[in-house]
């Protein structure tokens, strides 16, 4: 049997299984039938959405089960 693999995010810019960014937006808008605003709304309504989640999870996670692990809302900036 072999082991799981498991995710490393220093990998992952690098892993031709993710996406290409150029690809993802022209998905999102496809979806959306070239509508800009309305794959704007939807995106910011999925962070929202993910946000609240984030939320809810880190209320009722106790601080050993994540080793003291925090979440940050705002991601990190290049």
């Amino acid at each position: 049997m072999q082991p799981a693999k498991s995710f490393r995010p220093d990998l992952a810019c690098s892993t031709p299984a993710w996406p290409d960014r150029a690809w993802e937006v022209e998905a999102v808008l496809a979806w959306h039938d070239d509508d800009a605003k309305a794959a704007i709304r939807t995106l910011l309504d999925d962070c929202r959405h993910l946000r609240r989640q984030l939320a809810l999870a880190e209320s009722v996670m106790s601080r050993g089960m994540a080793r003291g692990w925090t979440p940050r809302y705002e991601r990190d900036t290049l």
